[in-house]
């Protein structure tokens, strides 16, 4: 069953406010997976979306997707982070998946509404995701691969796993490929379990992947290629739509709790007003750089040399940062409006859970990496002769 593109912001809409936000308190306070959430997602069809028409999909383009990751996120974080999670993977096969065998697992994401999750990361290299320790080996048209991944986000439950590999044994650790696995050709032994401060829902437990398949459930694009084009943009654009899902939903109560207080002293307008403008002028800052991001991703569409180009990886990579700081000033700003009321974790404007989810932002891949990246980047790259460059 999948959703026309029409109705798939209506229908998020109604899975994050009536489902997703009954259960989000649960998922945070026992550190489990939203099961609520995705098997009314799954009755939606909204895992496949972005699956072309032509495969059994909805053809859903990004923006679509980012305005269901911010509708999901502001029921519950954990709902929109692996919503978003799941759909950079099924944008990594729709963009470069061309054999018959990934096409064929596109149609079955559509049709049984399969959950794809990711293993980039490794104990060996610190969590930097374009090295790699482990490596494809080949033998014949089949092949086997062991990974010590750090995280696999929600592991037990994924139908599907692309994980980050060396092409080959004597291959260099930058030498990446993106390999597609399915249930059926892995096993997974949990090394470390996941109790965090934040996002607990997401389940991001670490592993040791073993798995083995055939040559064809290896995308045939290099991963540096494959990560710049696909991978880190639509990671950054879908994270920061849930950020601002998780950010929105914190204004949302600081106003009512602003207009409660209006109406116990009528003809007045509550102190706690100032620091609501404040947060929701940031919370439209947010918005405005997000939007612009995804313009610039569907205007670079098409060509590799602009998606590899260093003036969108700086813009991507400034996305990330500002959205994810953004997301913290404005949660902050509206705990202020809200006062003990916000703080405390007994009232309709409590903010604690928001405030953790928040601060997971600036982590995952850490500003300071970016920001590092960015820098070196700054010092080849030529000024643009764009109209907005």
């Amino acid at each position: 069953m999948s959703a026309a593109p029409a109705g798939l912001a209506a229908r998020a809409r109604a899975v994050g406010a009536e489902i997703a936000a009954r259960h989000a308190d649960d998922v945070d306070r026992n550190s489990r997976f939203p099961e609520e959430a995705f098997a009314a997602l799954r009755e939606q069809g909204l895992l496949g979306v972005m699956v072309p028409a032509d495969l059994g999909g909805a053809g859903a383009s990004l923006f679509e997707v980012a305005a269901a990751c911010h509708a999901l996120a502001r029921g519950c974080s954990a709902t929109g982070m692996i919503y978003a999670m799941h759909q950079i993977q099924v944008a990594c096969l729709v963009n470069h998946g061309k054999a018959g065998w990934q096409r064929d697992l596109m149609s079955r994401i559509a049709a049984e509404q399969l959950l794809l999750g990711s293993a980039t990361t490794e104990a060996e290299t610190g969590g930097d995701i374009r090295n790699s320790v482990c490596a494809v080996r080949a033998e014949g048209d089949r092949f086997t691969l062991a990974k010590n991944a750090s995280v696999i986000s929600y592991g037990d439950q994924s139908d599907v796993i692309l994980v980050t590999a060396r092409r080959n044994p004597d291959a260099p650790s930058s030498d990446q490929v993106l390999v597609v696995v399915t249930r059926d050709d892995y096993r997974l032994e949990k090394t470390t379990r996941w109790d965090a401060l934040g996002m607990r829902g997401t389940c991001s437990d670490g592993y040791r992947l073993e798995a083995a398949g055939v040559a064809g459930q290896i995308l045939p694009l290099p991963y540096a290629d494959l990560s710049a084009q696909t991978m880190l943009p639509v990671t950054h654009i879908l994270w920061s739509s849930t950020w601002l899902g998780i950010a929105a939903d914190a204004v949302s109560r600081a106003r009512a709790f602003v207009r409660a207080e209006a109406k116990r002293k009528p003809g007045t307008t509550p102190s706690s007003a100032l620091r609501l403008a404040e947060a929701t002028a940031k919370l439209q800052q947010m918005k405005a750089t997000i939007l612009t991001a995804i313009r610039q991703y569907e205007l670079a569409c098409g060509s590799p040399e602009l998606l590899t180009g260093l003036s969108f990886a700086t813009a991507m990579g400034t996305l990330k940062v500002t959205s994810s700081e953004l997301a913290r000033e404005i949660v902050e700003a509206a705990m202020r409006t809200t006062g003990l009321a916000g703080y405390r974790n007994d009232t309709p404007y409590s903010m604690g859970r928001h405030l953790r989810d928040a601060h997971s932002a600036a982590l995952m891949i850490g500003n300071d990496r970016i920001m590092s990246h960015t820098a070196t980047q700054l010092l080849v790259q030529r000024d643009g002769s764009g109209p907005f460059e």
